[in-house]
C-alpha cells in the first residue's frame, strides 16, 4: 500500500509539473494570420489561461500584463497534420524494420476497428519536437493497413508536448480507418463485418449480448454517424466504389489519397463536392506513375479538387511515412501546402488546408485551427510566410504555454559536432 501512495505521489508530481500555469500575455506588432477572419496587420493578441483572450489592432489589458513585441512577424494558428504516424514509427523501428513484431503503426487481419492508435504512442520520440519546431502542434496519429487488413482502427489527435500519452491527447478517438479493398474477396469481407456489426447492435439493444466483441463495438460510432470513416484508396475506380459504399451504408466519408503517385479524386470532384466529402492529400513530390498524363498533375491536382467546392485537407500521409524511412517528414507539412499554393491552389485556401480544414474535418475546430477569441492559445510566431520553404517558426505556444522549440534532434546533433570540430572532448 505504501508503495502504491509513493506511486501516486510521484505521478502527481510529474503532472502538476506538466501543468504549469500559463498565466496570460500580450503579443503584439505582428501580422496576425486568424484564418477565419482575414490578416490583422501589426495587431495584437492576448493570451490568458491557456486560451486567447483577445485579438484585434488594439487591446486593452490590465497594468502589469506582460508583453512581448513581436513586430515584423507573423503569429499563425498551429498547424494540423490530419494523417501522420508520429510516435507510432520511432527511429529504432525504421531500423529494424524487417522485424514486423516491432512495427507499432500496423496490426494483420481484417477488422482491427477496437484499437485506438494513442495507447501505442511514444511520447518520447524525436520526431516530436522536430514536428513542433516546424508548427506541426497537433497530429492524428492514424493506424496503417498491414497483412490481409481492411479496417485498421481508431485514429488519436496529439499535441507535441506533454509527458505521456494521455496528457498529449486532444481527442482519443476520431475516425475509424477503412483501407479500400483491392480484391472482390475483400470487399465481401469487408460487407460481412459491417452486417456482423449492425447485427450485433440490435442483439446489444435487446440485451442479449452477454459477452462483448470489442472489434464490432469498435465499428459502431462509424456506423451510426457518430465519427467519420476515412477510407484510403486511389484510383478513379476506387473512388467510386468508396463513394458508393459510403452511401449504401450511410457513413461520414473522409477520402484519403493513398501514395503512389496516382491522384485521381480532382476526377470525380463534382460527386465529391455534392456529397460533401472532404479529401486527405499527401505530400507533393512524388512524382506520377502514368506517362500519358501531364507532369505537373499531380501539383495541379488540389487546386482542380478545391476549385470544385471540395474541402481540401493537406497531410504528410502516414502511408509515406513509411515509404520515406521515418515519422520526421512531419515536419514538412508546410511545405507541403506551399507546394500545392506554387502550383493553383489559392494561398489562403492552402493555409486553411493546414489549419481549420483539418480541425472541421477531425471535429475540433471549437477549439484549434483559427485565432478566434475561446480558442485554445496553440499558436506560433514565424518570421516570415509559413508557405515558403525559407520560413522559420520562431516562438511556439500549446495551450497558452510557451514551449521551448531549440532542443530537437537536429540542434542535439549540430551542438555535437560543434564540439567535435573544436576540439572538446566527447561528453
Amino acid at each position: 500500500m505504501n508503495y502504491i501512495r509513493w506511486i501516486s505521489g510521484l505521478v502527481s508530481v510529474i503532472a502538476a509539473s506538466t501543468a504549469t500555469a500559463a498565466g496570460s500575455i500580450l503579443l503584439t506588432g505582428a501580422d496576425i494570420y486568424t484564418v477565419s477572419n482575414g490578416v490583422i496587420r501589426g495587431g495584437e493578441l492576448l493570451i490568458a489561461d491557456g486560451r486567447i483572450a483577445a485579438v484585434s489592432t488594439h487591446i486593452a489589458v490590465a497594468a502589469g500584463t506582460p508583453r512581448l513585441d513581436v513586430s515584423g512577424k507573423r503569429i499563425y494558428p498551429g498547424l494540423i497534420d490530419a494523417n501522420s504516424i508520429i510516435g507510432l514509427l520511432t527511429f529504432p523501428d525504421t531500423e529494424n524494420s524487417a522485424k514486423p513484431q516491432s512495427h507499432m503503426f500496423q496490426e494483420i487481419g481484417p477488422n482491427n476497428a477496437n484499437l485506438v492508435t494513442a495507447v501505442a504512442v511514444d511520447p518520447d520520440t524525436v520526431a516530436w519536437p522536430v514536428a513542433r519546431a516546424e508548427g506541426v502542434l497537433a497530429a492524428l496519429v492514424a493506424p496503417a493497413a498491414g497483412r490481409d487488413a481492411i479496417i485498421a482502427g481508431r485514429s488519436t489527435l496529439m499535441k507535441p508536448d506533454g509527458w505521456t500519452a494521455t496528457q498529449m491527447t486532444i481527442a482519443p478517438k476520431v475516425g475509424l480507418h477503412l483501407y479500400w479493398p483491392e480484391t472482390a474477396a475483400q470487399l465481401e469481407v469487408l460487407e460481412s463485418i459491417v452486417a456482423a456489426a449492425r447485427e450485433y447492435r440490435v442483439e446489444q439493444l435487446a440485451g442479449r449480448i452477454t459477452v462483448p466483441d470489442l472489434k464490432l463495438e469498435g465499428l459502431l460510432p462509424a456506423l451510426e454517424r457518430r465519427m467519420p470513416v476515412m477510407i484510403h484508396t486511389r484510383g478513379v475506380t476506387n473512388i467510386r466504389a468508396a463513394l458508393d459504399f459510403s452511401q449504401r451504408h450511410e457513413l461520414r466519408m473522409v477520402l484519403v489519397e493513398k501514395p503512389g503517385g496516382v491522384t485521381d479524386a480532382w476526377r470525380v470532384a463534382p460527386r465529391l463536392a455534392a456529397l460533401q466529402v472532404p479529401v486527405i492529400v499527401g505530400k507533393a513530390l512524388l512524382g506520377h506513375s502514368r506517362r500519358w498524363v501531364a507532369y505537373d498533375e499531380r501539383y495541379t491536382a488540389v487546386a482542380e479538387l478545391a476549385k470544385a467546392g471540395v474541402k481540401v485537407v493537406v497531410a504528410t500521409n502516414n502511408e509515406e511515412h513509411i515509404m520515406t524511412g521515418g515519422p520526421a517528414v512531419a515536419g514538412n507539412l508546410h511545405n507541403e501546402a506551399g507546394i500545392y499554393a506554387a502550383w493553383g491552389l489559392d494561398a489562403e485556401t492552402a493555409l486553411r488546408a493546414i489549419t481549420l480544414s483539418p480541425a472541421e474535418v477531425l471535429g475540433v475546430a471549437d477549439r484549434l485551427g483559427s485565432l478566434e477569441v475561446g480558442k485554445v492559445a496553440t499558436l506560433f510566431v514565424a518570421d516570415g510566410d509559413i508557405l515558403e520553404a525559407s520560413t522559420r517558426v520562431e516562438r511556439v505556444w500549446i495551450d497558452g504555454r510557451e514551449i521551448d522549440i531549440d532542443d530537437t534532434h537536429h540542434t542535439q546533433l549540430l551542438k555535437k559536432y560543434q564540439r567535435k570540430y573544436r576540439g572538446e572532448p566527447k561528453p
